[in-house]
């Protein structure tokens, strides 16, 4: 071997410990390769940087927008909603949980799509009776199992396909993945229907505990006409909150104290929760509530402009002594309060009459900008936005969807490629107010992009220096191997890549390795970039491998063995079914 190609193996060893051993972000390490490939002369400039001109890094992107939309809009939620239902059983409720989060994954990012449902599933699971830790590692699994079954389902795909663009001019369709990835969906999600519930503990969901934090009461009217009408407290959803409990409603003047869960919602009903301060998150994410404080619609701001904010009043705050009435505190500030915390618990009495004092924490209703705009201020010692406060505008759902659906027929048809129709629908998410500018540019992970595209970096070394062709010459020399044990060699050796870095990372560091086997072997290299890609979006065995893996990990209240008790049946059972078809499907 070359010099070249021992420094690029003994980079790839040193990036591999540096994401498994450190603590030191995936963006950092991948990009320090990036730039040692370019300072030694291992790659030129042009070629490290490839990657981030990559049509697959790019359609990721774009699709971060087309995701945002969607979560801004509240669709999700709105089709959760229907389609949830109310089953009787511990496994009617996962076949019900698989099938929504399956279809959705498919043609949306996945982790957009879990961050969504999980605290719909949350609150689902309190009123079945059911412990979250039963659906919450099934929901991570069923989003990546439904991302395989498109092109678009996950960026894994989209990388690989971006690849295989630029090195072979070999375009997927928007479907043709299906093949595999329908089977695998429907394999996985029998699996974890039948086993699930003896695999998976009963932990319940993780609660926040309310004498441990800031105490407020958030006061809400149910909206007239609207989908809470006539339905229970428990049908509405009100009785699971994470992070607050209804104490009381007030009903026309009659103060209802003793709130039974099958107590029915009228219009016009005042609900007086106590809680965390996401409490108030939670409630205004809840469509057909609005806040009972009239002074909130007064702001000068569409409902889906504003956020919720922390502030803590300082010594120079105007207003010390004044009651909320007469302290004009909305039109001065344009920010509507909606309730007082003082030494961490709530201030009983009506929200007007509460005399501010120093150091009272207020939870207010302002725009986007308003932490920025008075986060420096002698009025405040400390001004905190609460993240993901913005309450969804519904209104736009049905447009979200519409636009997602438009995208992905335009894409089957082959109208427009992938990257084209994704780039239309992004603008048009933009166009009909499903997002605003500021949100969609801040729905781009970054981090994400930056590691996949200066991962490519490695990857091209791994081509160039022959050092994908040593790895691979290492991987035929256990014997003569047939093509099928040879792809399910490199299946195997991606699930392990995909486990301990980033499924995006072992896909493109695999797949100059897996070119050099099915050309040493001399067979048809499409069915080795398959399974790369099934094989590095199949993580269920840890909760590092996938981070839909690790987004329920706190929420379920799991621990890492929970992961490989069903992780491991799991994914034997989806690498057989994928190396199995694969080859029927794409032939060697």
């Amino acid at each position: 071997m070359a010099w070249e190609a021992i420094f690029t193996l003994s980079l790839l060893v040193f990036v591999l410990g540096a994401l498994v051993l450190t603590r030191v972000a995936a963006d950092l390490v991948l990009m320090g390769a990036l730039v040692l490939l370019v300072i030694t002369g291992v790659l030129s400039a042009t070629d490290a940087l490839t990657g981030f001109a990559n049509p697959g890094v790019i359609t990721i992107a774009t699709l971060y927008v087309v995701a945002a939309g969607l979560k801004e809009t509240g669709a999700v939620q709105w089709i959760a909603r229907k389609l949830l239902g109310h089953p009787k059983t511990e496994r009617g409720a996962q076949a019900r949980m698989l099938a929504p989060t399956g279809l959705l994954s498919a043609f949306m990012n996945n982790t957009a799509v879990v961050a969504m449902f999980i605290p719909a599933i949350q609150d689902w699971s309190q009123r079945l009776n059911i412990p979250a830790s039963k659906l919450l590692l099934p929901l991570s699994y069923a989003a990546i199992l439904g991302g395989t079954c498109t092109l678009i389902g996950t960026s894994t795909n989209l990388v690989v396909d971006g690849l295989l663009q630029t090195r072979l001019d070999i375009h997927l369709g928007l479907f043709e993945l299906a093949w595999v990835g329908v089977p695998l969906l429907l394999v996985g999600g029998l699996f974890l229907v039948l086993f699930a519930s003896r695999l998976l503990p009963d932990r319940g969901g993780v609660r926040e505990e309310l004498d441990q934090v800031r105490e407020y009461g958030v006061e809400v009217e149910v909206v007239s006409p609207g989908p809470l009408v006539g339905k229970t407290i428990a049908e509405a959803g009100l009785r699971a909150l994470n992070y607050g409990y209804l104490t009381e409603i007030d009903r026309q003047g009659r103060l209802i104290t003793a709130v039974e869960p099958d107590r029915t919602l009228q219009a016009g009903d005042k609900l007086y929760f106590v809680g965390a301060p996401e409490c108030a998150s939670e409630l205004r994410r809840i469509h057909g509530l609005k806040p009972a404080n009239g002074s909130v619609h007064k702001l000068d701001l569409a409902n889906h402009q504003r956020c919720l904010v922390e502030v803590v009043l300082g010594p120079e705050f105007a207003a010390l002594g004044q009651t909320v009435r007469d302290s004009r505190f909305r039109s001065r500030f344009n920010a509507a309060i909606l309730s007082l915390s003082r030494e961490g618990k709530r201030v009983p009495g009506k929200l007007g009459d509460i005399r501010f004092k120093m150091g009272d924490t207020l939870l207010l209703e302002a725009s986007q900008e308003f932490a920025g705009q008075y986060r420096f201020r002698r009025d405040f010692l400390l001004v905190s936005a609460l993240n993901d406060s913005t309450p969804p505008d519904f209104s736009k759902a049905p447009m979200a969807l519409g636009i997602l659906l438009a995208m992905v027929v335009v894409s089957a048809s082959g109208l427009l490629a992938i990257l084209e129709a994704a780039f239309i629908a992004a603008g048009a998410m933009i166009m009909s107010g499903c997002i605003t500018a500021s949100r969609a540019r801040r729905s781009v992970d970054l981090p994400v992009l930056v590691v996949i595209a200066a991962s490519f970096a490695l990857g091209t070394a791994m081509s160039q220096t022959g050092a994908a062709a040593w790895v691979a010459g290492g991987v035929l020399g256990f014997g003569t191997l047939t093509p099928w044990v040879a792809l399910a060699l490199i299946y195997v050796m991606t699930v392990v890549f995909t486990e301990v870095i980033t499924n995006n990372a072992a896909a493109v560091l695999m797949f100059p390795i897996a070119l050099a086997v099915s050309e040493q072997m001399g067979v048809n290299f499409l069915p080795f970039a398959v399974a790369v890609m099934f094989a590095a979006s199949a993580s269920f065995i840890t909760p590092l491998g996938y981070q839909t893996n690790l987004m329920v990990y706190g929420p379920g209240r799991y621990r890492f063995t929970d992961y490989m008790r069903i992780g491991i049946p799991l994914s034997l059972l989806v690498g057989t079914t994928a190396v199995l078809l694969i080859p029927f499907v794409w032939g060697f």
